[in-house]
């Protein structure tokens, strides 16, 4: 993702451009006197948008279904951290 920096008077007078590169990805930084005062991002992309790429890209294999919750296998009574027990362990 790029940015752009425009001046107020320039995104007034521009302001339909500068949505356009918005929609293209583009983030544009609002400056007043050269300083910046403000941004217009892109929206973030949806739950559903992203996996959805993922899918198309090959990054993610999905059949659509929703994962079902498992219980846990054990459960932890003793007084000491799962974490202190792995790291005994592993001396």
């Amino acid at each position: 993702m790029t940015n752009r920096t425009v001046g107020i008077r320039d995104l007034k007078a521009q302001l339909s451009e500068y949505l356009r590169q918005v929609k293209d990805g583009q983030t544009v930084i609002i400056t007043e006197h050269g300083r910046p005062i403000g941004r217009i991002v892109p929206e973030p992309e949806s739950k559903e948008e992203r996996i959805q790429r993922l899918v198309e890209s090959g990054e993610l294999l999905w059949n659509g279904e929703t994962l079902q919750p498992f219980e846990p296998v054990g459960d932890n009574t003793g007084g000491r951290l799962i974490s202190d027990i792995i790291s005994d362990l592993r001396e």
